[in-house]
């Protein structure tokens, strides 16, 4: 393919993709499948042009004085060093490449915006979320969000009933993957980019189960669960059983775990993941069909949300959030975490945590939570890190556990503990 027709291509990808819920690395896929001309460079090349513009869009839309698509891709080009005479020839070449530019996108082209960039711009997210991040980080709200639009690294857990940190990285670096240690979890293992992330799935260490893709931030939350051997744990929203597997592994594959999710298909994926991690204690009830019976030593609620803490990763999802999905998720967390404190037992803990970077999802829920719910007190997650763990504490993590990009290297992630007296 030639630059003008994988422009062109990105420019269709990048209009019909925030038409769906399809995450952009499915959709991409879709739409490849259907156009085997395009080979591994144009993928290549296409998939960037399309996550650089949804990265920095508001940069982007700001310089072009306009949000459709076609703007924000030519905006990308200025970005990428492409001077605005080369982007007039570029859009004047090939049958297959995009329509000249427009009387408004050249006028956009040749006259720049003379005032600074507002924050919602530098920061790269939706103005109508700037009293939101306000709350959340005050004066540390662009560099914050600043931090999102860098791309994420690959996080492994290492399987503790599998193999040990040490040898896992010794092998995977014996296979030219840059692996490293990560800096707070003793069981993380990262990787710089998702470049040769296909190959990791296919490694040895991979498929026996001896490590699973896990972002630090989620395994820190599961390491302050406190959970030992011979628990009996209630994982209420699983979806596929990520944490309920790194809780097998800190329970030495001893006590019960019940995994629960009002999404089959989603809960299915646990099963045979569990097999290849050497895990027995799991079984799995979907919602809605099923409940759970009896009392836990340890709920986890790992909420359904709008996703903010993992914009690095879809950026998609930060373009797609509204104000009203932003209630509708807030309302859904605070009826699960009700639901969730009637199964706690006496002296038990309940976990609330969303990958979340947004007080309406946090901080705010647990208030809400306390003030309607009696016989619950914050747990400090710092003296749960000290417990279970004995390592240093990672930054964020105190009363509560917040994780950022720019705070502590992972996704946004938020986790609190509640006490049952």
């Amino acid at each position: 393919m030639t630059p003008e027709a994988r422009l062109q291509a990105a420019i269709e990808i990048l209009s019909d993709a925030l038409q769906t819920n399809q995450p952009v690395d499915r959709f991409l896929k879709y739409w490849f499948s259907g156009r085997r001309f395009a080979g591994s460079k144009d993928r290549a090349a296409i998939s960037e042009h399309v996550y650089g513009a949804l990265r920095r869009r508001s940069e982007f839309a700001w310089r072009m004085q306009s949000e459709v698509p076609r703007a924000v891709l030519i905006g990308s080009l200025l970005n990428d060093g492409l001077g605005v005479k080369e982007i007039k020839d570029l859009f004047c070449r090939g049958k297959y490449g995009p329509s000249p530019l427009s009387k408004d996108e050249c006028h956009a082209l040749d006259n720049p915006p003379s005032s600074d960039q507002p924050d919602y711009v530098r920061g790269g997210y939706p103005k109508w979320l700037e009293p939101e991040l306000q709350r959340a980080f005050g004066k540390e709200a662009v560099p914050q969000m600043q931090a999102m639009l860098a791309r994420a690294p690959v996080d492994m857990r290492v399987n503790s009933l599998r193999a040990e940190r040490a040898e896992l990285l010794i092998g995977l670096r014996s296979l030219k993957f840059d692996a490293s240690q990560t800096p707070y979890s003793p069981l993380g293992i990262r990787i710089p980019t998702a470049k040769g992330l296909s190959a990791l799935r296919h490694t040895q260490f991979f498929q026996t189960g001896a490590i699973e893709i896990q972002d630090e931030s989620s395994q820190i939350a599961a390491l302050v669960c406190g959970a030992k051997p011979g628990m009996r744990v209630l994982d209420l929203a699983a979806g596929a059983g990520g944490k309920s597997l790194a809780l097998a592994a800190i329970m030495q594959n001893e006590g019960e775990i019940m995994a629960c999710d009002s999404n089959a298909k989603r809960l299915a994926q646990l099963a045979p993941r569990a097999r290849r991690a050497g895990v027995n204690i799991i079984s799995s009830r979907v919602l809605g069909k099923e409940k759970p019976q009896g009392k836990f030593d340890i709920v986890l609620v790992d909420a359904p949300c709008s996703g903010s803490g993992t914009w690095r990763r879809s950026p998609e999802m930060k373009w797609r959030l509204t104000e009203e999905k932003l209630k509708a998720f807030a309302s859904l967390q605070s009826h699960l975490l009700e639901r969730a404190s009637s199964y706690v037992c006496g002296g038990g803990r309940l976990i609330f945590a969303t990958c979340s970077i947004l007080p309406k999802e946090s901080t705010d829920r647990i208030a809400a939570f306390l003030s309607r719910v009696k016989g619950f007190e914050i747990e400090d997650v710092s003296t749960l890190w000290d417990n279970t763990v004995g390592t240093p504490a990672p930054p964020g993590l105190g009363h509560f556990f917040v994780g950022t990009p720019a705070s502590t290297g992972t996704d946004g992630f938020f986790a609190c503990a509640l006490a049952r007296k």
